[in-house]
């Protein structure tokens, strides 16, 4: 019993610490998978450096965006799922 209550703090430690540090961040994870995945040509988009521009090829990892100044090869993963969200929440 003794062994038991000296173990008790490491491993309620260890749930807390999976409840607020491990369990959000993968749940983060999955719903930027899922964005990346329901991506589709003519979405408005922004990009983690902050380029706004509109998806006009698709590709398996990248995307070309279409801004102002002409259009740009990415990778899916450099398109911020946050932003993108503010952003079509105005429109």
């Amino acid at each position: 019993m003794d062994q038991i209550s000296q173990f008790l703090p490491f491993l309620l430690m260890f749930v807390v610490i999976y409840f607020f540090m491990i369990r959000p961040q993968q749940k983060k994870i999955k719903q930027e998978k899922e964005f990346e995945a329901g991506l589709k040509v003519g979405d408005k988009i922004i990009t983690k450096s902050g380029l706004h521009g509109k998806i006009s090829e698709l590709a398996d990892t990248t995307v070309v965006i279409e801004t102002m100044s002409g259009k740009l090869k990415m990778e899916r993963s450099a398109i911020s799922l946050e932003l993108t969200a503010t952003l079509n929440k105005k429109v």
